[in-house]
């Protein structure tokens, strides 16, 4: 029986033509991948925000998912080297990878629950983390993008924001500083880096109580993953926004054991840069809210 897509997959199709000839030929593929991998459903059909995942069995009845992500879009390199970035940690602190296709983006790994740390008090969720890093953070395999290329071109146009842009434009001016002076620094690059680690990203398991998922990997630095931990969860900090984040912050430096100084400069330049992108989209009609979270974090982390 052909797969049933879930509905959020199937407006994958509204995000262009691209996105839309995969969704396509989806239920295809999928039957072609489960007949060459000797694969059997297991279970209703799941998601990501950009691939269809499925828990499938395998011929000797072993249990896991099979994940199918969309090729060749626009912006999609954030995920080409996904399953390189699991090959290389070889199921320390995150899921086992099993088997991979990168070139039609098809992997199988092992299957987690579905519980992740959003079930978890923030603070002791920030510590997990935290204490993940360290086996996370190895050397990056020399085919990773460097973080930098990435922030030397963000930053140039953060540079480029007009002053009455609705951002203060001191900060601005001190995240392209930080940025420039980042990109500049050797240390900013050599080191497999998540980039996309947050409380969703971390699901419970039977081998280890919490593995890591989804890597979108770089050649980075370590101080620049702690951001998403503090935006996230947010209206869980409502009646002390700046003492949360604050809270969040050292708890997840102090598990890693992270220059404190160092992660603060990358949250300030992640944050802005949210912010420049949030510019950058929506130009006529930003999300307020948005912005003040943005702005928010960065001064949070100085105070």
């Amino acid at each position: 029986m052909p797969v049933r897509l879930p509905t959020f997959v199937l407006g994958f199709a509204a995000r262009g033509p691209a996105w839309a000839a995969w969704v396509e030929r989806l239920p295809r593929l999928v039957d072609d991948v489960l007949a060459e991998w000797e694969l059997t459903g297991d279970g209703e059909p799941m998601h990501g925000w950009t691939a269809l995942v499925l828990p499938v069995r395998d011929r000797d009845g072993t249990p896991a998912v099979l994940k199918l992500v969309c090729p060749g879009v626009p912006g999609g390199d954030e995920e080409e080297h996904e399953a390189l970035a699991l090959q290389r940690l070889g199921g320390n602190g995150a899921v086992r990878l099993l088997r991979a296709d990168p070139g039609r983006r098809l992997l199988l790994l092992e299957r987690l629950h579905q519980r992740d740390l959003t079930e978890v008090w923030d603070l002791e969720a920030c510590e997990i983390v935290g204490g993940l890093y360290g086996r996370l953070h190895v050397p990056a395999p020399p085919q990773l993008r460097l973080l930098t290329s990435y922030v030397g071109r963000w930053t140039d146009r953060l540079a480029e924001l007009p002053r009455d842009a609705p951002v203060p434009h001191r900060m601005v001016e001190q995240a392209v500083s930080l940025g420039r002076d980042l990109v500049a620094d050797p240390a900013s690059t050599g080191t497999l880096v998540h980039t996309d680690l947050h409380y969703e990203n971390v699901l419970a398991g039977d081998r280890e109580p919490w593995l890591v998922i989804d890597p979108k990997p770089v050649s980075g630095d370590p101080h620049y993953e702690v951001a998403p931990m503090l935006w996230n969860r947010w209206a869980e900090l409502e009646g002390d926004v700046r003492g949360g984040m604050r809270r969040r912050f050292q708890a997840v430096v102090d598990a890693a054991g992270l220059d404190e100084d160092r992660a603060r400069d990358w949250v300030v330049v992640r944050m802005l840069h949210n912010a420049l992108w949030e510019l950058e989209d929506h130009p006529d009609a930003p999300d307020r809210a948005w912005l003040t979270t943005c702005v928010t974090v960065a001064k949070a982390v100085q105070e």
